[in-house]
């Protein structure tokens, strides 16, 4: 008898140990494609209305990259967005405005999968960052309600921390310094390479005046580039580098300019050039990030 209470002992501990090593379910597919070594693409979104969310969801993007640095979309209103379309094929990214654990908290419990860190100038941003962004014991994410488990499954409190993106931007040159040492930072997995306020922080102009590359603002991005590739990490930058080398994470248009660019194919009429308007809105801006 004590034999057999031994052997259902030893056989319930590698059960256990067995479930314990089992792989986690990958449902993040932005990061499936970046692990098999793709490229991948966030549609930009700063409106709230679900309608145009669910659209550019099921566009052909891989992510949506939900701007509440510089919009007015309060978390009620992304909540709404990410629950109207739960099934959408592109997966939910948040640049939040600050790596507080307020501000992560509530865009990983809505159902984000990326968490996109701006103005990441010091490794200890980005490591608050992942610090929020995962639960114990990898990090201090509390664990409360949201939606999340809704749209990803009852079992989220196990799969989230392997399912969250940590995306960090890089906009200065003080951030541009520390590259090396942001890019080390365990849970960070992407480093994005933010090419408009590289140049508005740095003085330097991506472009010289011959129109062509300036060296001195391709050293800040050469930099960023290096330290990230050397780190194992994906590198990201805004979508007109898609051809660049080692590039894989990219912020795309939003709604407008996807508009604007597929009207005239709808209607099979050219292309509209930039000029003055008459009325309406302003004219999508061509790097969003």
């Amino acid at each position: 008898m004590r034999r057999v209470l031994v052997a259902m002992v030893f056989a319930s501990a590698c059960l256990a140990q067995e479930k314990a090593a089992a792989p986690v379910k990958l449902y993040n597919t932005t990061k499936q494609k970046l692990m098999e070594g793709k490229q991948v693409v966030c549609a930009t979104i700063s409106s709230p209305e679900p309608e145009a969310y669910c659209a550019v969801a099921n566009s052909g993007f891989d992510c949506l990259w939900i701007e509440m640095q510089h919009s007015v979309l309060n978390y009620d209103q992304v909540a709404l967005m990410v629950r109207s379309c739960p099934r959408a094929s592109a997966i939910p990214m948040i640049r939040v405005p600050d790596a507080t654990e307020g501000d992560i908290q509530k865009a990983t419990d809505l159902g984000a999968l990326g968490i996109i860190l701006p103005m990441v100038d010091e490794p200890e941003k980005a490591k608050a960052g992942v610090k929020f962004a995962k639960f114990p014991p990898v990090g201090r994410r509390s664990q409360g309600g949201g939606q999340h488990s809704k749209i990803w499954g009852g079992n989220y409190r196990q799969t989230a921390n392997e399912n969250i993106i940590v995306v960090a931007m890089i906009e200065s040159p003080e951030g541009v310094a520390n590259a090396a040492k942001i890019a080390a930072v365990p849970g960070v997995d992407v480093v994005f390479a933010a090419s408009s306020d590289l140049g508005s922080f740095s003085g330097y102009s991506p472009t010289g005046a011959d129109r062509k590359g300036n060296p001195q603002y391709e050293a800040l991005v050469t930099r960023i580039h290096d330290a990230t590739l050397e780190a194992g990490k994906w590198l990201g930058g805004p979508f007109a580098w898609k051809d660049r080398h080692g590039y894989t994470f990219f912020q795309g248009p939003g709604p407008g300019a996807l508009i604007s660019a597929g009207a005239p194919v709808v209607l099979g009429r050219p292309a509209a050039t930039t000029g003055p308007r008459r009325g309406g809105p302003l004219a999508p801006v061509a790097d969003p990030q």
